[in-house]
């Protein structure tokens, strides 16, 4: 069977510091884990689409697909023997992240450095972010020719290069919606050109605030002119992540624009809420064909993950909850 939805990112090895709770180490975590527990609230019929080294393990991907996720598009290279899967995400004591010094966080917090972190050094950025490529990117000659079918598709943030090309390869079949949350290493204005041409074959454009104001660095202050600005593009709905602050969504079929506030909850651990947001809205979407209602989706599956440690603690969530929660959003939604 085709599964109803495709998501396409990078897989780590995660280690974790959360502001509260329990560390996760070497633990699997990745923006597509995090963006399949954010969808998986509202429908598990899910595609994975991710590269892997041979090292990964195993039993890691029998837990995927014991949560009925489709693993037929994660790919084993047998030539990333030296590619470093690693991740390390640190909060500070002010809920700053941090990707770096891990030695010195672990200090901090009294704990012993785990021997299997050791050498970790944070990723370098690309030299040149339109040609280069990251060797841990999906690859989109190795997408299974069924999953091309998949009319519901999110790309994860990962390189410039591969990222056009799985828009290539899905904007060319009976896609519904193909959402791209974009990688912060191509966000500056002089890129804007190239990016645009990557956005024609977007439906929804899902940036953070962040992204966007890199993006137009120098021109302008206004998220809503911005959001403007790319709707131009091609994709015909822009949604902004403001983290704490909720989102923008800007309808630009129908010239409408909409301020979410994030749904009130109980902070634990906030990583990969951005993903579980575009995990959210692909759900959300795909049922409704409609952007502010997608959006509401995406919120709440940001609430509920940072609620919890970990890509599927979203669906430890009480039955029901998620529901409710659409219900109140939607009475604090306006529009602008």
């Amino acid at each position: 069977m085709i599964p109803t939805f495709a998501i396409a990112g990078r897989l780590t090895r995660e280690y974790l510091l959360p502001p509260n709770g329990s560390p996760r180490l070497d633990a699997p975590g990745g923006c597509s884990l995090y963006a399949a527990g954010g969808l998986a609230v509202w429908d598990s019929s899910i595609a994975l689409i991710s590269k892997i080294t041979p090292a990964y393990p195993d039993e890691w991907l029998d837990d995927l697909k014991s949560r009925g996720l489709d693993t037929r598009g994660i790919y084993v290279d047998r030539d990333l023997e030296n590619a470093d899967p690693r991740d390390f995400i640190a909060y500070t004591e002010t809920n700053e992240r941090s990707h770096s010094n891990a030695v010195s966080h672990f200090s901090r917090r009294e704990m012993t450095f785990p021997k299997s972190l050791l050498g970790y050094q944070p990723p370098e950025e690309l030299p040149n972010p339109l040609r280069d490529t990251d060797p841990l990117s999906p690859d989109s000659l190795r997408v299974p020719k069924e999953y091309r079918d998949i009319r519901a598709v999110h790309l994860c943030p990962f390189d410039f290069t591969s990222q056009g090309q799985m828009v290539n390869l899905f904007k060319g079949g009976s896609i519904q919606i193909l959402c791209l949350d974009p990688d912060p290493s191509y966000m500056n204005p002089s890129l804007r050109r190239d990016l645009r041409m990557v956005l024609l074959g977007v439906n929804a454009f899902l940036p953070s605030e962040e992204e966007m104001r890199a993006l137009f660095w120098g021109e302008t202050n206004d998220l809503w002119e911005m959001a403007h600005k790319v709707g131009e593009y091609g994709p015909g709905i822009i949604v902004i992540k403001r983290g704490a602050h909720g989102q923008y969504v800007y309808d630009a079929a129908a010239k409408r624009r909409y301020e979410i506030p994030a749904y009130p909850a109980r902070l634990v651990d906030p990583t990969g809420a951005g993903s579980a947001f575009c995990g959210g809205f692909l759900a959300g979407y795909q049922r409704t064909n409609d952007p502010l209602t997608a959006a509401l989706f995406g919120n709440v599956s940001a609430s509920l993950k940072i609620e919890g440690t970990g890509p599927f603690s979203p669906l430890d969530a009480l039955s029901g909850l998620a529901e409710a929660r659409i219900h109140s959003l939607r009475e604090m939604a306006r529009e602008i």
